[in-house]
């Protein structure tokens, strides 16, 4: 469709060329197409960051044309600015600031119900005079058989306004030469012909919003009944209480499905890429403190950040199709009825399912949630959620569990994810009654136009929150992999006399090649378990274990589990050296199986396989998590109730398990 030339009643005059500099408040209802407009206006030239004071993130951009340059913020959406929510409390902020320094206000409406929009609008024309309004959604309203008379518009409110189709950048290049006139204007007033008073109530308002829109929308001609009729069955089915959860549970699958399919291969990159680079130290710096430090601290610290990106790239890019498109407002309304029994929102739903891919996407995508207790109580409760980094962890424990009945293993391994998802519900539950007192924020929802989504703003909400996860959780996981590691490799420990013995068999000229080989494998092995055990690691194992003794773990495990605290898969590779397992998956399983305590007991008994694995399910074993729910939440202090809580619950639920099936004989 073709949109109309900006309608300015103010055009101004020509203004000087020497530099001008601009701030501008990008304010609007959800669902406008406030984000398209911010990436048309900044595109690369955009960043996140936090409101002061708050833990909620503010995108700014800059927009440059010609001699002006202006500084672009994207403000959270809200229906009414005297609302008593997180986001309207930040507009109101912002607001009285920009009054002060007369900043510009783009405000952004949806063409195709301009009546509801038009009360933020009044309140913003009540309080402010610089304010460029875009008029939106323009192809949504002919759609429905809705024409905006513009002029009459601008006659009415008495500032600029810029028809506009964000979603296909039609309009744009008008708004961009709206807003450098306004900067030419040097501090100029736009008075509002006829808003509403600056204290006006808000059935004044809405009435006023009201008669706005009956002076300047007509009706062109009846909207397409056979496109209303498909309009209203398929919210009827997306919004069903058992159909739409039935959708709702396909279209999160498929998207789970994409994000490993699609994520897989950059991973697998990123992978031979750290581990060329690995080599190429190795090749390059003699052996040595300097050259472990790089390969197993530097390098694998940034590994294990970097692997990470893809799935969160990929992640957000889908969750910014399906808002664009509408569906996502319709499953959170949905999920909504089932969440909020357990003082959950419906927002949650997104979170905590992304949390079984890995807890940092799934705390990450928190933000969605608008109210700040919600969005806490569905930080502490996300890593509850079986994530994929537990899935190596879950395979060798239920298959030591069950290794003389392999029939049963799969459904220990179901009965996992059941068990976590259990625990996030019951504990959102005791959150919503004891620190976070308070119900659920009730969902309320305008059901979006189902709208073709935009790539291009899919594409740039993804590339923000991979930045934004490098920055805010990439140095502390790397530090956290280099203090690790400088614990497993201090104090150096002198090879067994065994160990050495199998080199020396090795070095001898009539041994054979592949004997050879298998002696050195067997000694780096023998050699990786006895520097395993005289590490600080291993000092720390022996100091720790009696505390996990009531648990059934002996100094290995114990160690096991406080290396497993840099990531929960790390457990699997400090027990297959600590064993002296190969690297194959049969000979780590083999190894292990087969570990002994300092008494010649097996280390993994039933009832000790039973407790790890409980324990694994419900811990806090990931310190990456608790880095980025620290910078989530804006406080320490819930990092350190996260890890207090998950912690004592998984050692609670593993003493009653190992107790119990001592008890009944299970040893």
């Amino acid at each position: 469709m073709a949109v109309a030339p900006v309608i300015d009643t103010a055009p101004g005059q020509p203004g000087p060329q020497a530099p001008v500099r601009l701030r501008a408040l990008l304010v609007g209802n959800p669902n406008t197409g406030k984000t398209t407009l911010f990436n048309l206006l900044c595109g690369a030239r955009a960043k996140t960051s936090n409101f002061p004071g708050t833990t909620t993130a503010l995108r700014t951009g800059t927009l440059k044309r010609g001699h002006v340059s202006v500084e672009v913020l994207d403000m959270p959406g809200i229906y009414d600015e005297m609302l008593d929510t997180p986001e309207a409390r930040i507009v109101r902020n912002a607001m009285g600031d920009a009054r002060q320094k007369d900043d510009l206000v783009i405000v952004i409406v949806d063409a195709s119900n301009l009546s509801r929009h038009l009360v933020l609008v009044g309140q913003l024309l009540a309080a402010h005079t610089r304010l460029i309004l875009c008029l939106n959604m323009l192809d949504v309203a002919e759609r429905r058989g809705l024409a905006v008379d513009a002029a009459a518009l601008v006659e009415r409110l008495g500032v600029p306004v810029v028809p506009m189709v964000a979603a296909r950048g039609l309009g744009i290049e008008d708004l961009r030469r709206a807003i450098e006139r306004v900067a030419d204007e040097h501090g100029g007033s736009v008075r509002a012909a006829s808003g509403p008073p600056a204290d006006a109530a808000h059935e004044v308002l809405t009435a006023w919003a009201r008669s706005v829109a009956a002076g300047v929308v007509r009706r062109t001609e009846e909207p397409g009944r056979s496109g209303r009729e498909f309009t209203e069955r398929l919210d009827r089915l997306l919004t069903h209480p058992v159909l739409g959860f039935a959708v709702f549970i396909a279209v999160m699958g498929g998207l789970f499905f994409a994000l490993f399919f699609l994520a897989k291969v950059p991973m697998e990159l990123i992978d031979a890429t750290f581990a060329g680079l690995s080599a190429l130290v190795q090749h390059y710096f003699p052996a040595g403190a300097i050259r472990d430090l790089l390969t197993d601290g530097v390098i694998g610290g940034i590994a294990g950040t970097v692997v990470f990106l893809p799935q969160i790239c990929f992640l957000f890019f889908l969750i910014s199709l399906l808002e664009d498109t509408g569906y996502l407002a319709r499953a959170a309304f949905v999920m909504d009825r089932f969440l909020h029994r357990f003082g959950l929102p419906g927002h949650a739903f997104v979170p905590l399912l992304t949390a079984h891919a890995c807890a940092l996407p799934g705390i990450m995508s928190t933000r969605l949630i608008p109210d700040r207790r919600d969005r806490l109580v569905t930080i502490l409760v996300a890593p509850f959620m079986s994530c994929s980094a537990r899935l190596p962890v879950f395979v060798m424990l239920t298959s030591l569990l069950f290794a003389g009945y392999p029939a049963l293993a799969p459904v220990a391994f179901a009965g996992c994810f059941m068990l976590g998802a259990g625990a996030a519900f019951l504990s959102a539950m005791l959150f919503s009654h004891t620190i976070l007192k308070g119900k659920a924020r009730p969902i309320i929802l305008e059901l979006p136009a189902y709208q073709v989504p935009s790539i291009r703003n899919a594409v740039l909400t993804a590339r923000d929150q991979g930045l934004s996860f490098l920055k805010t959780a990439g140095t502390a996981i790397m530090a956290i992999c280099v203090v690790m590691w400088w614990l497993s490799a201090y104090p150096h420990v002198a090879p067994p006399a065994e160990a050495v013995a199998l080199r020396a068999q090795a070095s001898a000229a009539a041994t054979q090649p592949a004997d050879a080989t298998a002696m050195v494998d067997q000694a780096s092995r023998l050699e990786s378990r006895a520097q395993q055990a005289g590490s600080f690691a291993g000092w720390l194992g022996h100091a720790i274990q009696p505390v996990f003794a009531p648990l059934g773990y002996d100094w290995q495990l114990s160690a096991g589990l406080l290396t497993s605290f840099l990531a929960r898969e790390v457990f699997v590779s400090t027990m297959a050296v600590l064993a002296g397992a190969g690297d194959d998956e049969a000979g780590v399983m083999a190894g292990v199986r087969t570990m002994r305590r300092e008494d010649g007991r097996s280390v993994f008994t039933p009832a000790t396989s039973a407790s790890a694995l409980v324990f694994f399910v419900l811990a806090m074993q990931c310190l990456p998590t608790l880095a980025v729910t620290r910078r989530e939440s804006g406080s320490l202090k819930w990092s350190a109730l996260q890890l207090g809580y998950m912690s004592g619950v998984a050692y609670l639920a593993a003493f009653v398990v190992y107790q119990s099936l001592t008890a009944m004989g299970v040893s």
